[in-house]
Formats: C-alpha cells, sequence, structure tokens
C-alpha cells in the first residue's frame, strides 16, 4: 500500500492511500486504525505534503562502500548519523528554497528513507521489520561549505535544516522491498546518481536495530540511508529528480 499527505480545500491536512492514479482519503492514519472518508481525489490535483510528520529525521553519512572507497575513508565500524530539523521537510512538487543568509553551494544527495511504524526501542534486527511502516524517498539537502566553516565544530544539522532542505515523498511504500534497487538522481533530465541499495555498509533493519539502542525511535520517525557517489552541488533554478526503482520518482526544483 502507498500512503500520502495532502492539503484539502479547506486548508487540512490528510492521509490518504493511493490506487491507480486516484488517492482515496482516510478517517485516521497508517498510524493506526483508519476508514476510508470522503471521495478519492486525482494524483495530479494534489497539494502534496510531506507523507508524515517525525519527531525526529536522521541521517546518515558514510554509509555505503563506494562512497567510502572513493573518499579514501575507513568503513565505520557503527552508523554515524546527524539529526535534521523536523521543520526542514519538504514535498514531492514543493520548491527547494536558496538559504536567506548563506551564499555556498547546495548539494542534492539521492537517498532511501525509512520511516518507522511502532515504537523502536533495542529491538534486535530479525524484528525490526514488524516495526517499519515503509520507505519512501528523500533529497537530502545539504549546505555543504557550512560543515566544515569552524574548524572547532562540524555543523552537519545546520547544514542540513535550513527550510525546505528535507524533500520526502511522493508516498511512502509498506510493501517496497531495497533489495536489487539502486537510486537515480537526475538534474536536469541528465543522470548524475546511479547506485545499488545493496551496497549499504549498514542495510535498513541493521540500521534501525543500531539505532533503536541509541534512542527511542517513535511512529513516524524517518532515517535516511545515506548517499553514494555523484552528490554534487545544485545551480538555481535546476530541476532534481530522485528515482528508486520500484518506488516511484521524487521531484523538485531548486531556487
Amino acid at each position: 500500500m502507498k500512503w500520502i499527505r495532502f492539503r484539502d480545500q479547506a486548508g487540512r491536512a490528510v492521509h490518504a492511500h493511493v490506487n491507480g492514479d486516484l488517492a482515496q482519503p482516510v478517517e485516521g492514519s497508517p498510524f493506526g486504525d483508519w476508514v476510508d472518508h470522503g471521495s478519492p481525489v486525482a494524483l495530479a490535483d494534489v497539494d502534496w505534503l510531506p507523507p508524515v510528520q517525525p519527531s525526529k529525521v536522521i541521517a546518515l553519512w558514510k554509509n555505503f562502500h563506494a562512497l567510502a572507497t572513493k573518499q579514501q575513508q575507513t568503513i565505520p565500524e557503527e552508523p554515524l548519523f546527524a539529526l535534521r530539523a523536523p521543520s526542514s521537510l519538504a514535498a514531492h512538487r514543493q520548491p527547494v528554497l536558496k538559504p536567506l543568509r548563506y551564499d555556498g553551494a547546495v548539494f542534492y544527495e539521492g537517498e532511501l528513507a525509512l520511516v518507522v511504524g511502532k515504537t523502536l526501542r533495542a529491538v534486535e534486527p530479525a524484528a525490526v521489520r514488524a516495526h517499519l511502516l515503509g520507505c519512501t524517498i528523500a533529497n537530502d539537502v545539504t549546505a555543504m561549505e557550512l560543515i566544515s566553516r569552524d574548524p572547532s565544530f562540524a555543523q552537519w544539522s545546520r547544514a542540513k535544516s535550513f527550510d525546505t532542505f528535507g524533500v520526502l515523498g511522493p508516498w511512502i511504500d509498506t510493501d517496497f522491498d531495497w533489495a536489487g534497487a539502486s537510486v537515480h538522481t537526475r538534474v536536469n533530465g541528465r543522470e548524475r546518481q546511479n547506485y545499488p541499495l545493496a551496497d549499504m555498509i549498514f542495510e535498513p533493519t541493521e540500521l534501525l536495530s543500531r539505532l533503536s539502542f541509541d534512542m527511542t525511535l517513535e511512529p513516524g520517525d524517518v532515517v535516511l540511508c545515506g548517499t553514494s557517489v555523484g552528490s554534487l552541488p545544485m545551480r538555481p533554478g535546476s530541476e532534481i529528480e530522485v528515482e528508486i526503482d520500484g518506488l516511484g520518482v521524487l521531484a523538485n526544483r531548486y531556487g
């Protein structure tokens, strides 16, 4: 099943499941009980919202062998991550805004994102899937030059927390199987990233398990699995598409 959120004509945020080219609104949410409510809406007419409202967004760094090899870095022994502000989230088709007081390079990062469905606290890998709602697509936009601007403190969270920098969507797919899938990022139609999810250092079930021993993951929380080679700066006006085989296409314009 595919779940989306959109803003209805009354301005309310609505959960809906996707049936072909239609979105069926529900009363309730995918995190609990729900029933169909109201008439279906054409996806072409949807005012998209991020598919989830998390209490926290965890962004992985150096989680792909190919990128670690290219940067001549060691393979981490445990997940390396930063927290992204939930207020940074943006939706499918929503513009990604240029920061007001930062003029440095802004990078796209096409990624797989995991959405927690049930509370995870100290859960072993074999039990993780029962706590996972599903997967969505992310563009983990980053103001890259900010990270090392002050040599005394790496500013990962600030670099990722500008408004609209955390792009998620278009939907959460509860049945998606990441095994065998690849991530493709296109800039103005030109492919810039093409990497297999099988190259992850910490695959999703192990990753969520390890994180759950560090902190409690609540329903709706999002974990970005990290990106691989091909991440580059975006120019204002660029059209960015992130596609994951079998999951869909996330599209936005920068600037």
